[in-house]
């Protein structure tokens, strides 16, 4: 039975998750709020909402966990190509925040395969926004000739990054964002992106699934140190291309 919390209870143990021969394997609690207290409390626990519109608040702590380590991002010679022209073209823009809840309103509008319709929810927006409004989630967008073309979200808590969604209106850009933020948080000593849930994309730009309990206590040792900058451009990109910290000679001569 999932457990109902009312807006004072504080989450049960992760272990308590329904197991893999459940119906919903990783469900842990249901409730009707999404406080942005309750949100924060949860990543520091490594649970996180999905629900559908119309039904309760859904919380989950799933084993095992996708995750993406900045160093090991993949880059294939086709990205890199692209890459190589995203530094070298000035249309091309890397944005920090520049609007947060565009970049969720265009998540909830993407194309998902075999899904229909959308978990973020007008709700599910105004509560993520107010993690932002405090300096707890950040929006990562591509931008081309004025126009945002990609990008992607998430929760970031000490050193730690919660990757929530992406979306790309044109081939590559979400990819684009993704390797900027990448290589930013390399850069500033985040050693894990939390993925959530398998995905083949995912898988294919270097995801892989950890033990509940390895994320759990990744998650516990990094979300209380001290918050990393987020100022970056798409100079960052130049890690993923045999630059490394590139300077803005080497990103001219490209």
């Amino acid at each position: 039975m999932v457990p109902w919390l009312s807006p004072d209870d504080p989450f049960p143990p992760i272990e308590r998750a329904l197991g893999a021969s459940s119906g919903a394997p990783g469900l842990l609690a249901a409730s009707a709020d999404l406080l942005p207290s309750r949100l924060v409390d949860a990543y520091r626990h490594g649970i996180f909402p999905w629900y559908s519109d119309g039904q309760p608040v859904l919380w989950w702590s799933p084993d095992p966990r996708m995750i993406l380590r900045p160093d090991e991002f993949k880059v294939s010679p086709s990205l890199k190509k692209t890459l190589k022209r995203v530094l070298r073209d000035p249309a091309w823009e890397i944005r920090v925040d520049n609007d947060f809840a565009a970049v969720m309103r265009a998540c909830a509008s993407a194309p998902r395969r075999g899904q229909r319709g959308t978990w973020i929810t007008t709700d599910v927006i105004e509560a993520y926004s107010s993690l932002h409004r405090i300096g707890d989630a950040h929006s990562i967008e591509a931008w081309f000739d004025g126009q945002r073309v990609g990008g992607l979200y998430g929760v970031s808590l000490g050193k730690m990054f919660f990757g929530e969604s992406m979306f790309a209106s044109v081939t590559d850009a979400s990819k684009i964002a993704l390797a900027a933020l990448a290589a930013h948080l390399r850069r500033n000593g985040v050693e894990l992106i939390d993925c959530q849930q398998n995905t083949a994309h995912l898988a294919s730009l270097g995801g892989r699934e950890i033990g509940r309990k390895a994320f759990i206590a990744h998650v516990r040792a990094t979300v209380s140190a001290p918050s990393i900058n987020w100022r970056f451009d798409k100079s960052v990109l130049a890690d993923w291309i045999g630059l490394g910290h590139a300077d803005n000679s080497a990103v001219s001569a490209l």
